[in-house]
């Protein structure tokens, strides 16, 4: 991730596809608790993965991106990109965002693969 502009309101990044995001590598979730996360995907293609609390599981939704559709993360939603090795994404969130008030879930076996069922029709 390059940050390309940033103020004392928000930071414009853009993002390149990294194991981690991978098909393959795809293995957490995070959220931000205190600030909504806005992206653009620029060229490539991308699945962005979310995930809500269901009292003890989660409940997954995977969203193909269209190139120049601004998707909006509300702050506190799990969620994931999952891209292949051409995308490029545009960032958009506050500038102080960090693990100091993000949180990351590892996903188990089980919860990895019924996500990489969503994604994979989208890539």
């Amino acid at each position: 991730m390059a940050r390309v502009y940033e103020n004392d309101r928000w930071m414009v990044a853009v993002k390149n596809w990294k194991p981690a995001n991978d098909l393959e590598g795809f293995d957490c979730l995070e959220r931000h608790n205190k600030t909504d996360e806005l992206f653009v995907l620029l060229a490539g293609r991308c699945v962005l993965v979310s995930a809500t609390e269901n009292g003890g599981g989660l409940d997954f939704e995977a969203v193909p991106m269209e190139p120049g559709r601004l998707y909006k993360i509300p702050r506190g939603l799990w969620h994931n990109t999952v891209t292949r090795r051409d995308t490029k994404l545009l960032l958009v969130e506050a500038p102080d965002t960090s693990m100091e008030n993000s949180e990351v879930l590892p996903l188990d076996e089980a919860a990895r693969a019924a996500a990489r069922d969503l994604a994979r029709p989208g890539l």
